[in-house]
């Protein structure tokens, strides 16, 4: 079989297996952190917080964390806090000129904006250890247990729920740099994967009986989620391709360009980073509220109801918002422009230099809107499947951020291990043509 050929082969090459031992390694590292109870909690007394995690935004929080915010675990506060700092850090570049100019650096730039981005995320995780602390105690109250007492248990509690996050956000960047693919993203997926398996039992589960629909409705589900899945995939993968000539030139004896190639400008080109911006921003007012929206006023309560209308019109401009802010810094289309006219290629009826920059402004501008509005309308697919009768834990997997994540990492990953498998003329993992990934669409971690 071409799959077994292709497992061989990957085997064959020493530094991609290597790069997949090491990616297995850590996120099993991760997977085993995410059951390590913090110190002085009593396992048995979580049944109210797993309770407060199954449905609604607590869910998908605990979905980010890879079910670690439910086990109150070590790494409870998860990924998301270095999320919200990247985010900051990227706003900051547009409005402040200081973090202009240190973009403008270069790689000494880019290491201190790294750095100020851990420094925040160490102050976010300050602020949100004790929250974390709060909701805990009140959510064991309700099972009958208490936390330990003193100052110093909630001193080294926090401590401990920050050098966690701090210590997942370690192994992702050394993914990055040892694994296959990026770290942060690959923490993200292996989060909601771990979460999937538990959705489709509790699916299939509330499906058996004649009042649901039974089994027949249950594979009309699966059938419709195979199509979103296709879906996601074309609009991860979309292109349009603009034509660009290259003039003839002989130097010597050699005749070079006097060929048409083609610039794939992606429908996406932002991947799945205006839903994961998005979806940290709408997850603040409920770490504002120290994670129990039970403590929060009735206007406040309207944007942690995940299945609410303004929480997804909110949501959904957001993502829009963010689609046209990171196409803006991921493609650049002045300097588009000036790499063709250094090599003496131009866009057909469009004049080189400023009125090619403003054509390809243009064409992304125009690509832009409707895959915004795709994207969009897939991340709030799984409030309208809660419509349908299907489970909270469930939905998130019909859209939203988790299978958009979902099918942007996966195919990150494939495409480069097929890259390794073609630079060392081996056969790829498909037969039709590579696979597209989304290179570039990852570039804030």
């Amino acid at each position: 079989m071409k799959f077994i050929e292709t497992l061989k082969n990957i085997w064959k090459i020493e530094e991609l297996r290597t790069k997949l031992l090491i990616t297995t390694l850590f996120i099993l590292i991760y997977r085993f952190g995410s059951f390590i109870v913090l110190p002085g909690i009593n396992p048995q007394a979580l049944s109210a917080l797993q309770g407060q995690t199954s449905s609604g935004l607590m869910s998908l929080l605990d979905m980010f964390s890879g079910g670690a915010f439910s086990n109150a675990s070590v790494f409870a506060l998860g990924i998301m806090p270095y999320i919200s700092a990247s985010i900051v850090i990227q706003l900051l570049t547009i409005a402040v000129p200081y973090f202009q100019k240190m973009q403008r650096e270069g790689e000494s730039g880019r290491r201190k904006m790294n750095q100020l981005t851990r420094y925040l995320t160490v102050l976010i995780l300050l602020l949100q250890g004790p929250a974390y602390l709060v909701n805990l105690s009140v959510q064991m109250s309700y099972a009958g247990a208490a936390l330990p007492e003193g100052l110093w248990f909630k001193i080294s509690s926090t401590i401990i729920l920050c050098a966690g996050s701090m210590f997942v956000m370690w192994l992702g960047e050394r993914m990055t740099d040892k694994g296959i693919g990026n770290g942060i993203s690959m923490i993200i997926m292996i989060g909601i994967i771990a979460r999937f398996p538990g959705a489709i039992v509790k699916e299939f589960a509330s499906r058996m009986t004649d009042a649901t629909g039974g089994l027949v409705m249950f594979l009309a589900e699966i059938v419709v989620l195979l199509v979103v899945i296709g879906l996601s995939i074309a609009l991860v993968q979309g292109t349009r391709k603009v034509p660009v000539q290259y003039a003839k030139r002989v130097v010597g004896n050699k005749q070079y360009g006097g060929v048409r190639q083609y610039i794939p400008l992606k429908v996406n080109a932002a991947g799945v980073m205006p839903i994961i911006f998005a979806q940290a921003i709408m997850m603040l007012p409920i770490m504002f509220a120290g994670f129990n929206s039970e403590s929060v006023d009735s206007f406040m309560s309207v944007f942690m109801d995940n299945n609410g209308f303004w929480y997804n019109f909110v949501y959904a401009l957001m993502i829009i918002a963010f689609t046209y802010f990171y196409t803006a810094i991921t493609i650049n289309p002045n300097q588009m422009a000036e790499e063709m006219k250094r090599n003496n290629g131009f866009i057909p009826g469009v004049k080189p230099g400023k009125k090619t920059a403003e054509y390809l402004d243009v064409i992304m501008s125009r690509i832009t809107l409707p895959g915004s509005f795709f994207l969009a309308f897939v991340a709030i697919m799984p409030a309208f499947a809660s419509v349908f009768g299907i489970t909270g834990e469930f939905a998130q997997f019909y859209g939203g951020t988790s299978l958009l994540i979902l099918v942007g990492v996966v195919l990150d990953t494939l495409q480069q291990i097929e890259s390794h498998l073609l630079m060392r003329h081996y056969d790829g993992l498909t037969k039709s043509g590579r696979i597209k990934g989304r290179t570039g669409s990852i570039a804030a971690y």
